[in-house]
């Protein structure tokens, strides 16, 4: 059987493949860039071609996003879950708690990014509203969904409640997965920046227990404590709380620059407000300028409803909310018009990150960074004082 990409940019790495062979010759192999990709075995492949059916990059255009017919049910909101406490532990306004408890309430499961052993990022199921905490937060670290596909099919065939949520790329490989519609399935996907490098991350993560004399227990990517709209982060080695500027991360500012997001992203075809799940859900950047009287540092959610389904489920949560309907130009944020695009220095970067150990390569990009950014300020003051 040929490779099921030729190019990295042809991998979204969701897993799906992996899933859906049934004969178990479709594994996961992480690169030299910490991604995973997956490998055939020729021995055991019987030519069914289902791990190309399930692959959400290899799905042709004319079948992609929303029909025609779910354009006018579309619709846009601005959302802040009406409990304090939801909204504080959420990354945004705390929508997916309130879609996660619809569906807890009816006894069925949620699928969502969570830590795992030594803080690997997997997606996990649960099935109570205490569990829900692992998965309310964001994490920008590319997900495993090794089995879930699987366990979600499960569920929903024993006519189950699920709700899942993941990147565009993970909710549309479980929907082709799938291969047909559940009436008790919620799909929501996330207005994602780009998947970062699990590898990379694992190395941060080793790299900070040492400074730091502890194991990692906990990394909150988006802490509120600050009411700064989470642009503060904060972490627990060793059994001590540590917080600071998401900015001021290594990992973070690595991620931000694009020196680490997965080359599929940069081409990423779910760049836009036309998707096939249920529900898209992001931070409403702009709103501010939208409902500045809403701008108060604890996060809004920017919430499209894409199908009739969705939209039922709206009537029945928005009680639990404070929300205002809005516009397509309300929403419009970069990730829902274009992909990410790559770092220029990316590949310079990846070779570093392959040579140096990690402890080596950390100061010297957080210096290459200063010294960038001092250099762009240099040349501003020069232009500035340039003779007409």
């Amino acid at each position: 059987m040929k490779n099921l990409y030729i190019k990295k940019e042809e991998c979204c790495g969701c897993g799906a493949c992996v899933d859906a062979c049934s004969k178990g010759a479709v594994r996961m192999l992480v690169d030299r860039e910490g991604f995973r990709y997956p490998i055939v075995d020729e021995k055991l492949c019987v030519d069914c071609g289902r791990c190309e059916q399930v692959c959400p990059v290899r799905e042709t255009a004319g079948s992609k996003s929303a029909k025609e017919e779910e354009r006018n049910v579309r619709q846009y909101f601005g959302v802040q879950a009406k409990e304090e406490k939801i909204r504080y532990e959420s990354s945004s306004g705390g929508m997916f708690p309130v879609l996660a408890g619809y569906v807890l309430k009816r006894q069925g499961v949620v699928y969502g990014a969570s830590y795992g052993k030594d803080m690997k990022v997997v997606h996990r199921e649960v099935r109570s509203l205490k569990e829900l905490d692992s998965i309310k937060r964001t994490k920008y670290v590319q997900s495993s969904l090794r089995g879930i596909y699987k366990r979600a099919e499960r569920q929903l065939k024993a006519d189950r409640w699920v709700l899942f949520c993941g990147t565009p790329c993970q909710a549309r490989g479980l929907m082709l997965y799938l291969k047909k519609s559940y009436p008790k399935l919620i799909v929501a996907d996330l207005v994602c920046y780009g998947a970062p490098s699990p590898g990379v991350w694992r190395d941060y993560v080793k790299d900070l227990e040492k400074k730091r004399g502890g194991q990692i227990t906990d990394f909150s990517f988006r802490d509120k404590r600050m009411h700064d709209s989470g642009h503060t982060c904060a972490y627990v080695a060793g059994g001590k709380e540590y917080a600071g500027s998401l900015y001021a991360d290594a990992y973070c500012r690595m991620y931000f620059s694009n020196h680490i997001i997965r080359p599929s992203c940069h081409e990423c075809r779910f760049c836009t407000v036309g998707r096939s799940s249920d529900f898209t859900i992001g931070d409403f950047w702009g709103i501010e300028k939208v409902k500045p009287e809403l701008d108060d540092g604890m996060g809004t959610s920017m919430v499209i409803v894409h199908t009739e389904k969705a939209k039922e489920i709206w009537e029945a949560v928005k009680d639990q909310l404070s929300w205002f309907a809005c516009e397509e130009k309300d929403v419009l944020q970069p990730r829902l018009t274009e992909p990410t695009k790559a770092a220029r220095s990316r590949k310079v970067f990846m070779t570093f990150y392959r040579m140096l150990p990690f402890s080596v390569f950390r100061v010297c990009f957080l210096a290459a960074v200063s010294a960038a950014s001092l250099l762009k300020r240099m040349a501003a003051v020069c232009k500035m004082w340039q003779k007409p």
